[in-house]
């Protein structure tokens, strides 16, 4: 039976943040419509032969949900799919939306990872970005977390953000590292376009610090969570040695996995396939066809090869060449040779027995390497 991750996309917060351009929207008017909606997709798919590896539940700010219909999604999860006995159960929380009842439902009805937004440890930039918890709020739900029994747990920094300095940054990362998640995620910000903070940008009204600044902060999260006993595993992600996310470890090794709610991507049998993005138009589909796919797209080997790549080169081990030839029954040196020789000359690649890697300079110049794996597309496939 072929391994499966599951995505079920939970698109409602109680306010979007400054930098998040997600498929979110800060309403609550539609959930009733939306829960039921999402429980008929989930049914569309029951009984796939596929046994089901990891479940992540993200948004959005999925606790935004009550207990009830939280427990509801979930019973039809579990209702539907062959969910493996050790699968990995992730699910995405806002610090603000959790009580000590909600995470006990969650546990109860199968959770094993929760993943808590904090983003920075000051309070004057949680404000700033839009965030809807301080960071005392966030440190009390942490340790009600503790107490619950949730003993695998993610917390998300962000770096580069508007106004921060090096030592806010310092400070953040040491205070987190006290706590001792199982996990971190830390991510550059992106200010991607139709965010408030894209706005913002266009106006010339975004402080942000200098790019020599940014890169010394990736390279303090690394310096300092390595020291305390992180493994840097992924370009953004540090974990305890066993704790790595085996959900996002899908993604990175090209494995498939269905994605179901608005705007939800999926990639199975060499398709890439994504529902529509409204609520509506999301639930006329289900309602009207079972499901609420809006558009796919076969991939041609060149793309599916490419796509390994990248998504594999964002792990610190790299790409094994074993496993290239395994899926694609090519010799990685035949395909990408030349694109390697690029990259080795800009000290971005390094080969490392039967691994292409990422150098330390590859890891700050990432998009630059990715870049050259990129095939050019057909005109009629524009």
């Amino acid at each position: 039976m072929k391994k499966l991750g599951l995505y079920i996309h939970i698109p409602f917060c109680i306010k979007k943040c400054a930098y998040c351009d997600f498929n979110s929207y800060a309403e609550t008017e539609s959930i009733p419509l939306y829960v039921d909606s999402l429980k008929r997709e989930i049914s569309f798919y029951a009984g796939m032969n596929r046994s089901v590896t990891s479940i992540y539940i993200g948004g959005g700010t999925p606790t935004v949900l009550s207990e009830g219909d939280l427990a509801s999604i979930i019973e039809a999860i579990y209702g539907a799919f062959n969910i493996s006995p050790s699968a990995e159960f992730t699910v995405e929380a806002n610090p603000e939306t959790l009580s000590r009842r909600k995470l006990a439902v969650l546990r109860d009805a199968g959770v094993n990872r929760l993943s808590l937004g904090l983003q920075a440890f000051q309070d004057e930039l949680l404000k700033m970005i839009g965030r809807i918890h301080t960071a005392k709020g966030f440190e009390e739900k942490f340790f009600m977390a503790r107490e619950e029994g949730f003993d695998n747990i993610n917390v998300d920094l962000i770096f580069g953000l508007p106004r921060q300095s090096v030592d806010d940054f310092r400070y953040s990362l040491e205070k987190l590292a006290d706590l001792s998640p199982e996990h971190v995620s830390c991510y550059g910000l992106t200010v991607e376009e139709g965010t408030e903070f894209y706005k913002l940008q266009k106006e010339g009204l975004l402080p942000m610090p200098p790019e020599d600044e940014e890169r010394m902060m990736y390279r303090m999260a690394r310096e300092i969570l390595g020291e305390r006993g992180y493994l840097h595993y992924e370009i953004s992600n540090f974990a305890r040695p066993g704790r790595e996310c085996r959900h996002n470890l899908v993604y990175w090794t090209y494995g498939e996995y269905l994605g179901l709610g608005a705007g939800a991507h999926s990639f199975m049998d060499g398709v890439r396939f994504y529902n529509a993005y409204g609520i509506r138009d999301y639930a006329g589909r289900i309602k009207s066809r079972g499901r609420s796919v809006e558009g796919e797209e076969p991939l041609l080997p060149e793309e599916q090869q490419a796509e390994f790549m990248i998504l594999g080169l964002r792990l610190i081990k790299g790409v094994s060449k074993a496993e290239f030839y395994k899926r694609f029954r090519k010799d990685l040196d035949m395909v990408y040779g030349r694109v390697l020789e690029v990259l080795k000359e800009k000290e971005l690649i390094a080969e490392d027995g039967e691994y292409v890697r990422l150098t330390e300079k590859g890891l700050d110049l990432a998009n630059e390497a990715f870049v050259e794996f990129l095939p050019e597309r057909p005109a009629d496939r524009q």
